[in-house]
Formats: structure tokens, C-alpha cells, sequence
């Protein structure tokens, strides 16, 4: 059995600092898993394959993360900069998502 997750300022040994790190990665892989899921939703829902680049939708969610980012104390520019690839390898899913529903 797995010990428990520790929250950061409780821990006192290196192991538990990376047990935490360890199932904070998992967590977020599934937060990104299912934030894919929605970009197949979006490829499923808009019309034609230029609607699925949307240069003002990219800096709007770039913008509300790093606006979360400073609200949380947590490195700004690094998070844009997350943010950016993270919408950018998002827009090349959805496209390749887009183009195999319509092939």
C-alpha cells in the first residue's frame, strides 16, 4: 500500500517530498488527459478546420493562467511560457483530431 501524500510544508524527508511530487505528475497527466478530451470535442464540434486555430481564444487562456499563476504565487513567465506550448500542442491534437473525423 502507498503511503500517504504529504502536503509540502509537513514534509520532513526527501522520499516523501518526491512521493508528493510523484502523485502531483499523475494527477496532472489526468487533468491533461481529460483536457484533451475536450479538444476532441472541439474537433468534433467546429465546422471547418480554420475555426480550430483561434488566435484571440490562445491569449485569453495564456492570460487566465498566468493571472492564476500570480494570484498563487507561482512563477508567471514559466507559466506562460507552459502555457503557450501547452495551447500550441493542443491546437496541433485538435487539428490531427479534426482532420481524422473527416477523413
Amino acid at each position: 500500500m502507498s503511503e500517504p501524500t504529504i502536503d509540502p510544508e509537513n514534509c520532513q524527508s526527501m522520499t516523501q517530498v518526491r512521493h508528493g511530487i510523484d502523485q502531483l505528475d499523475a494527477e496532472i497527466v489526468a487533468l491533461l488527459a481529460r483536457r484533451f478530451g475536450y479538444m476532441r470535442a472541439a474537433a468534433r464540434i467546429k465546422p471547418d478546420r480554420a475555426a480550430v486555430r483561434d488566435e484571440d481564444r490562445k491569449a485569453q487562456v495564456i492570460a487566465n493562467a498566468t493571472c492564476h499563476a500570480e494570484a498563487l504565487g507561482v512563477p508567471v513567465e514559466l507559466v506562460r511560457d507552459l502555457w503557450d506550448m501547452l495551447v500550441e500542442g493542443s491546437i496541433t491534437y485538435e487539428l490531427d483530431c479534426w482532420d481524422e473525423r473527416r477523413a
